[in-house]
């Protein structure tokens, strides 16, 4: 019973503490990123011309969802996507048609793991790789490819070299390297 007794008494101050402690806003480490179709991107292009992030995703993808919660949720990295980019998410393996420059891509049930997008198969130039980044210009024109998982920080210095037009200047890796 003595042991008992200091061990509630610690429970109650620890309950009692956290009553007075502010809670953790959501927005203070998650916001929401406005994820656009690619024929929603490519229309509000029309009168607000921005660069694309498109990334390219399957369902199945572990690393694609990890993605997802931890860096696109992050409140730094959806803000600044939101800012300069039209974020669009695009399953490689959708089935619904998309008409774009002059071309309908269509799904191709017999390729890759479970059939592919030829959109995706065309902006990852056939490698078929999870998750991608696919950056694009105003005028709709591939900017680079940036494959596999990214964490925020390494995200974020993507984004700003996409964004902040540093890739018509110097490679990925010197500015990353001279950005830490």
């Amino acid at each position: 019973m003595r042991k008992l007794i200091p061990i509630s008494l610690l429970f109650l101050g620890v309950l009692a503490f956290s009553s007075f402690v502010a809670p953790t806003k959501k927005s203070d480490f998650m916001a929401e990123v406005k994820w656009y179709t690619f024929e929603e991107a490519v229309q509000a292009n029309k009168t607000n011309p921005k660069k694309f992030m498109v990334d390219v995703y399957t369902d199945w993808c572990g690393w694609c969802k990890r993605m997802d919660k931890a860096t696109f949720q992050q409140a730094e990295i959806s803000k600044y996507l939101n800012d300069n980019f039209y974020a669009v998410k695009l399953d490689a393996e959708m089935k619904d048609d998309i008409a774009f420059k002059g071309h309908t891509f269509n799904f191709v049930p017999n390729a890759g793991r479970k059939g592919v997008h030829t959109l995706a198969y065309s902006l990852l130039e056939g490698s078929m790789s999870y998750p991608s980044i696919v950056f694009l210009d105003e005028n709709v024109d591939r900017i680079m490819v940036s494959k596999g998982y990214k964490g925020p920080e390494d995200f974020l210095k993507e984004l700003k070299y996409t964004a902040e037009d540093h890739y018509k200047k110097t490679s990925l890796n010197v500015f990353k390297a001279s950005n830490n």
